[in-house]
């Protein structure tokens, strides 16, 4: 069995998306969404530096347009099982059919904007927390009223907070973790500092008409599958400002019996967390198109032929 990852806020970097639009059709696809969401997605995908695909308005639908072209190249193969980490979870609703693409890159521009514009109120940041025992880190996160965002397996745990917060957090770092790494990422997501966005998440949620899903999909919230479109929704919506439990969802994998991890682009993050938590469990990076035949040829043993990977 295969499940379908898509990464989250941080796994971007310049250019990344350049070889994709090599693709035949990839530009035009872009084009379209780009033209359906306001924002200029091939730009910032091949030619906008580190600073410009930081911001959150921007960084946001350029993962979601990233994890759905790479998904549709794979072809007419259907996962076992999708997640998605943070806001790769509305790319991981479009793989699960639960929103078309547009109607996904619609609800990513808005949630990019409304978290940008929570993140202006206050400077706040996210750090990574490698190695240390989860139960001694959360307690020392807030003891500094810190929030534990992610807890995402493997020894990390991801800390959010202001930005003097994050300072104190370096340096007085939880007893047996070992390092302290700034995101990639302008805000405190996942906190009670993203209030403001939810409100506007469920204003947009309105005017979507989710189906149910076509294959399981694991939930940030608590790591279980969700049967129903308006409930995935309904979770979209509200994971915005509770924290993210990639480890609950990686048990499930386990339960499920997931032999696979192939992770769109920009691939990395996840499956270097599945290669230690996961073992004898087979994983593959979507980074660049060269990537593509291993990926087809792996969903073509674990996975069978039916709707379009990316939920097109």
């Amino acid at each position: 069995m295969l499940v379908l990852v898509a990464p989250g806020q941080g796994a971007q970097t310049p250019g990344f998306l350049t070889p994709w639009l090599e693709l035949p059709g990839a530009s035009d696809r872009i084009a379209a969404w780009s033209d359906a969401i306001g924002l200029d997605l091939a730009h910032y995908g091949t030619k906008a530096d580190a600073d410009e695909i930081r911001d959150t308005a921007v960084a946001q639908p350029l993962l979601v347009a990233a994890g759905l072209l790479s998904a549709s190249a794979l072809g007419d193969v259907a996962p076992g099982a999708v997640a998605g980490h943070s806001v790769g979870e509305i790319t991981a609703a479009a793989f699960a059919g639960v929103l078309d693409d547009t109607a996904a890159l619609r609800l990513v521009r808005t949630r990019g904007l409304a978290m940008a514009e929570a993140a202006a109120v206050t400077e706040t940041g996210m750090s990574a927390l490698l190695g240390g025992d989860p139960e001694v880190s959360v307690a020392h996160l807030e003891k500094l009223g810190l929030t534990a965002a992610n807890v995402n397996g493997a020894g990390q745990i991801v800390a959010a907070g202001t930005r003097e917060q994050l300072a104190a957090l370096e340096a007085d770092k939880p007893e047996g973790v070992r390092k302290v790494v700034a995101l990639k990422v302008a805000g405190a997501f996942h906190t009670h500092h993203m209030a403001p966005a939810v409100a506007k998440l469920e204003e947009a949620a309105k005017a979507l008409a989710p189906a149910d899903p076509k294959v399981p999909y694991v939930s940030n919230k608590d790591g279980r599958t969700v049967a129903g479109g308006d409930e995935v929704v309904a979770r979209l919506v509200g994971q915005v400002a509770n924290p993210v439990r990639w480890d609950l969802c990686m048990e499930t994998f386990k339960e499920l019996g997931v032999t696979a991890l192939v992770e769109v682009c920009p691939g990395g993050t996840l499956t270097g967390l599945a290669k230690r938590t996961l073992p004898g469990v087979t994983t593959l990076a979507l980074k660049t198109p060269d990537d593509l035949d291993a990926a087809r040829t792996l969903l073509a043993e674990t996975g069978s032929p039916a709707a379009d990977a990316a939920g097109a």
